[in-house]
């Protein structure tokens, strides 16, 4: 029985976590004691007790984006950091109530310190699966590529994902600024993931308006979007997606921290629900915008007035928009049930 609104710890409600980037889930104290271990001088925003300020909504501040990014990944540098990473990254989900993660990396960002493409990719999947086995949380990879840099390298890295599909890869995605590069220069890439059985899960929509989450529809054939608020803004496309049953990967405190929406209320969670768009909420880069995956579920409550009732079906569609197998899928559908009556 609903009890009202904000009843129920939403750190308790299983959850499936579907967008997470790989550098940007450590957490704060590790990218210190890494820095410190290897001599590495991080920038001031990175050692301050609060989230770095951030503005991406034109070049120069995306730049000071992945400026901080690229200074917090330059503290990966053996196995060992990556094995830690993603091992904290997976107990921090278990604490926000996730039963599943996604965890997605461009594995050509780490293979200079690594030994090479291969070996990074071999070393971050061995992280992933012994995280998974340690902790209890089932996790598998996306792997994507860069907007930033040529096509073919694209489909090289597309071809090396379809390889290595059996060791825990279930989707292929197209990141960095939105701005850049057209989706349909990446078609070819995707559609190699695609014949390889790999979900189509390029980013679009957050720092560009509906026409990238247009092309991601088009071009790419994607199955979920990454972000994807910006479709808000075109009600046709908002009917396209939910009546095709595509699904928006919504990261509240990034599309905020980036300055997209002023604020929390501006962010079209409620535009989106209500025209029946299936979401999954996801913490983006927790170590630069400061939140974790339950406290966007509290920007849902707080800031958008969603009912528990209403958080339930968000987890649901999380759960249902998730690579995760079958019975997987029923026990935490039955989890949320669950939660719900209690």
């Amino acid at each position: 029985m609903e009890h009202g609104k904000g009843v129920r710890d939403v750190s308790a409600l299983p959850k499936a976590h579907l967008h997470l980037h790989f550098t940007g889930s450590m957490r704060p104290t590790t990218l210190l004691e890494l820095a410190d271990k290897y001599g590495v001088r991080l920038p001031d925003a990175l050692t301050s007790e609060h989230p770095p300020k951030l503005r991406a909504t034109d070049e120069r501040g995306w730049f000071r984006f992945q400026r901080l990014y690229d200074a917090a990944r330059s503290c990966l540098r053996a196995p060992e950091d990556i094995q830690r990473l993603v091992r904290e990254a997976a107990e921090e989900d278990l604490q926000d109530g996730s039963g599943w993660l996604e965890i997605q990396v461009d594995p050509t960002s780490y293979a200079p310190r690594l030994g090479g493409l291969t070996p990074a990719l071999e070393i971050i999947l061995d992280a992933v699966h012994m995280a998974s086995r340690d902790t209890g949380l089932p996790m598998r990879v996306l792997v994507a590529a860069n907007r930033m840099k040529h096509p073919l390298e694209a489909r090289t890295l597309a071809r090396l994902a379809v390889r290595y599909a059996d060791r825990g890869i279930v989707g292929f995605g197209l990141s960095n600024d939105e701005r850049r590069g057209m989706a349909r220069d990446f078609d070819r890439a995707f559609e190699i993931a695609r014949r390889g059985g790999l979900m189509s899960v390029p980013h679009g929509g957050e720092l560009t308006g509906p026409e990238s989450v247009r092309d991601c529809l088009d071009d790419l054939r994607a199955v979920r979007v990454g972000h994807g608020v910006r479709a808000a803004e075109d009600p046709r496309l908002v009917t396209r997606l939910a009546q095709r049953g595509v699904t928006c990967e919504v990261c509240p405190s990034s599309n905020v921290a980036l300055g997209v929406y002023e604020k929390p209320e501006d962010v079209p969670l409620r535009q989106l629900y209500d025209a029946g768009v299936s979401m999954a909420l996801g913490a983006d880069d927790p170590l630069l915008f400061g939140t974790r995956l339950a406290a966007q579920y509290g920007i849902a409550r707080r800031h958008h007035g969603f009912s528990d009732a209403e958080l339930a079906e968000l987890a649901r569609q999380s759960i249902r928009a998730s690579a995760a197998p079958t019975d997987l899928r029923e026990k935490l559908l039955t989890g949320v049930d669950d939660w719900l009556t209690s």
